[in-house]
């Protein structure tokens, strides 16, 4: 029998990534990037993590360095730095979690952000507004 496949859910933080990606690349006159950027997600990113939800590494496999990084993580609820994961596509990182389905809910990937490889960090603090930000 078949695994039964995942939805999965772009957040406000992920869309909003996607915006300054699409004014950064229209600015700079490579508005075709984009386009192939969606299209990638369409056509390769959302079906793999639809039928392989956990085919990302696991972000903390590799954990940041960073001070700063550091404790953005540390200010995320209990046990969700440990669910988050990487998904490495040309050029773009995507951070994603995995919830599986209980009774009331159906078994979703919830991509959190996008950014392209070069850029540092992601920003936490912005994709769990109840997690504080170091003073």
């Amino acid at each position: 029998m078949a695994e039964p496949l995942y939805r999965v859910e772009l957040t406000a933080s992920f869309l909003e990534r996607l915006d300054a990606i699409e004014a950064f690349l229209v600015e700079a006159g490579a508005g075709f990037a984009f386009d192939r950027l969606l299209d990638e997600l369409r056509a390769t990113v959302i079906p793999n993590l639809r039928r392989f939800p956990r085919i990302g590494r696991r972000y903390l496999a590799h954990p940041p360095q960073s001070a700063e990084a550091l404790a953005q993580l540390a200010a995320l609820p209990p046990g969700a730095p440990d669910a988050l994961r990487e998904y490495l596509h040309g050029d773009y990182l995507m951070l994603y979690t995995v919830v599986d389905a209980t009774q009331k809910t159906d078994a979703t990937v919830y991509l959190l952000s996008i950014r392209h490889h070069r850029q540092l960090s992601f920003d936490f603090a912005r994709l769990w507004p109840g997690a504080s930000t170091p003073d």
